[in-house]
């Protein structure tokens, strides 16, 4: 990567026996949307707190733009973080939230207002300037704290969980906003997400941690289709993986053929479908063959029946078969 915006060299932080980021290496690109994907206390919190100085690393390097983080505090890191909770002053207005950070740098108020309402107008919110948090919807809010967070003209914006807190009809809306956001900025964004849908929409390139460990860093097409392990082929969207001739290989769902006559494909297995799962713009098909379970993605087509007999059908180069 010949323009790292973040570099970490053997990052690792420990809380006690805990070992919480485990020698991390990372290059993250200036202007990507990057993703820090993984399940609960796997270490991407951490990780996204070590980049924001609010902790120390035990051993490592991180350096921002060229220069070493190591004993810099959160304030003199060129970087602002969207917190969970938005952190929303409740007594102050929109215009009064967004503009607290510039006020403490004792930044001119003309500044401050212009600079206010230039991220006001970034996040479509200028009209809601002189209202209170508890005037706004959840999706507002979100939008009050990322203004909050451009203001002060970050090179690298950090998000935790940004969308955790919004139902999934507005969490689906805020992703598309986000993504527009950051693109017209041209900002670097890392964001820490449980959410695997979040984090295939929105990044450019995400990294898969497991156990304070980064196992996979591609772009969310190469995470999926040629995942690196059982762990990051089976967290990553849904997976048939069996073994054969002494390898372990991945078999996507969407990528089986469904039946009731044997196809002429390389691969073909009969079965009986014993589990039916509604999707609205699908249906998942659980099928018992030979030893094995397959799960399959079907069009919702209510001459699928449980008990029938069906066969799967698939080509080679539907497979992904993973590294010893």
């Amino acid at each position: 990567m010949s323009d790292p915006i973040i570099r970490i060299e053997g990052l690792t932080k420990r809380f006690g026996a805990v070992t919480a980021v485990d020698s991390v290496d990372l290059e993250i690109a200036r202007g990507e949307l990057f993703a820090l994907l993984g399940g609960s206390g796997c270490g991407k919190t951490t990780l996204l707190r070590l980049l924001a100085g609010f902790e120390t690393p035990d051993s490592g390097r991180l350096l921002i733009d060229g220069h070493d983080m190591t004993g810099v505090p959160p304030h003199l890191r060129p970087i602002n973080m969207m917190f969970q909770s938005y952190a929303l002053f409740p007594h102050m207005t929109v215009a009064e939230n967004v503009g607290y950070g510039l006020r403490r740098e004792g930044i001119a108020k003309a500044e401050t207002a212009t600079r206010v309402a230039e991220a006001l107008e970034q996040v479509k919110l200028s009209d809601f300037a002189a209202r209170r948090p508890a005037q706004l919807s959840g999706g507002q809010r979100q939008r009050v704290a990322l203004a909050r967070a451009l203001v002060k003209r970050p090179k690298l914006l950090l998000l935790d969980e940004p969308l955790a807190a919004l139902d999934r009809k507005l969490r689906e809306g805020t992703r598309f906003e986000l993504v527009r956001l950051q693109a017209e900025l041209g900002l670097t964004f890392v964001m820490v997400t449980h959410d695997q849908e979040e984090a295939m929409s929105m990044a450019t390139r995400l990294a898969v941690m497991h156990a304070g460990r980064v196992v996979q860093v591609g772009t969310p097409h190469e995470v999926y289709e040629r995942p690196v392990s059982r762990f990051v082929a089976d967290f990553i969207g849904i997976a048939n993986i069996f073994e054969r001739d002494g390898h372990w290989t991945v078999l996507r769902p969407e990528k089986i053929a469904l039946s009731p006559q044997r196809p002429t494909t390389l691969r073909t297995v009969q079965g009986k479908i014993i589990d039916i799962a509604y999707e609205g713009d699908r249906s998942l098909l659980r099928v018992a063959t030979d030893g094995t379970v397959m799960i399959v993605s079907a069009l919702p087509d209510s001459a699928h029946q449980r008990g029938q007999s069906v066969w799967l059908g698939w080509t080679d180069g539907a497979e992904h078969i993973l590294a010893p």
